[in-house]
């Protein structure tokens, strides 16, 4: 035979799964996207044809949505946690289950005491707004034997107006730019952090506080870095995460530089003076790093697109 298999998977991809917990008068909401990544003995198949091993990928869409009212929707980690584990030991050929969840994020809306009064309710505790901020994600793969749970957000836009500068560069023939001592530093934060617990007999982190808790550090630290490069800051940011967050050992942020250019207003009699800024979409500087725990090893991939 002239070629052989290599790496292989299969499972359903995006399915959308809302989970509404009632408790009373008062409902939450939990809304993922949800895919599923099977591997294991799975020549046959692409051999010869043979679905033998094959557990149908709408099953797996079925389980999803199974899940969520058997197992309920604690975090996109926990239930991420739950699927990787039933098909690992429910499914002899399945070796290795792979789960990626997005969370996309609501809120309650308020509403005046006046209209609660109107529709005969004393607090509206039932409708929401989508949050226009990140996206969460997680990545939860399990063998059998370890777990490996990376966790991060997307498309955080973050801005200082000021407190940030960039000078003392390389300058050739074809540098152009001014060095600033004043200027916009603006990002969409790209960002995934590994946990360090990888098997059942440890604490499992409780994943609602530290996603949450690791967003703050990240911010906090965004807002009080005094920023002499873009790379500056993400260093900082990394580090705040670590030094604050035991359960987490490595942290990779992808942050686009999204410019901010002072506009020339001479031409119309006008000074500027750093208050009226072309904000430019592209092209935009690109600043990729990991931040680790000293002693440990960088596992997250360098390229995030797909994770």
């Amino acid at each position: 035979m002239p070629t052989i298999l290599g790496q292989n998977q299969y499972g359903k991809a995006e399915n959308r799964v809302v989970k509404i917990t009632r408790d009373g008068a008062t409902h939450h909401i939990k809304d993922l996207n949800v895919s599923v990544a099977l591997s294991g003995d799975m020549d046959e198949v692409h051999y010869s044809g043979s679905n033998a091993n094959v557990l149908p990928t709408d099953t797996t869409k079925n389980t999803v949505f199974a899940f969520a009212k058997e197992h309920g929707i604690e975090s996109a980690e926990q239930f991420g946690i739950h699927l990787a584990r039933h098909f690992v030991t429910s499914q002899e050929p399945i070796h290795r289950a792979r789960i990626r969840v997005e969370e996309y994020a609501w809120e309650r809306i308020a509403t005046s005491d006046a209209n609660s009064k109107f529709i005969g309710a004393d607090e509206v505790k039932h409708s929401f707004v989508r949050k226009g901020q990140e996206t969460r994600v997680a990545q939860i793969t399990y063998d059998g034997e370890k777990w490996e749970v990376i966790s991060g957000l997307k498309d955080l836009t973050v801005m200082n107006s000021t407190n940030s500068e960039f000078w003392g560069y390389v300058k050739d023939k074809y540098t152009t730019l001014q060095e600033a001592y004043d200027r916009i530093l603006a990002t969409s934060v790209s960002a995934r952090w590994r946990f360090n617990w990888t098997d059942d007999e440890q604490k499992m982190p409780n994943w609602e506080k530290s996603y949450e808790q690791v967003r703050k550090h990240m911010l906090q630290a965004f807002a009080e870095t005094y920023s002499l490069s873009l790379q500056q800051t993400l260093y900082q940011m990394g580090s705040r995460i670590i030094n604050h967050r035991g359960e987490v050992d490595e942290v990779r942020f992808s942050l686009p530089n999204s410019h901010h250019f002072l506009v020339d207003l001479e031409p119309f009699g006008l000074k500027n003076d750093n208050e009226v800024y072309f904000a430019a979409d592209r092209p935009y500087g690109l600043i990729e790093a990991t931040v680790l725990r000293d002693g440990r090893e960088a596992r997250i991939p360098v390229d995030m697109t797909n994770l």
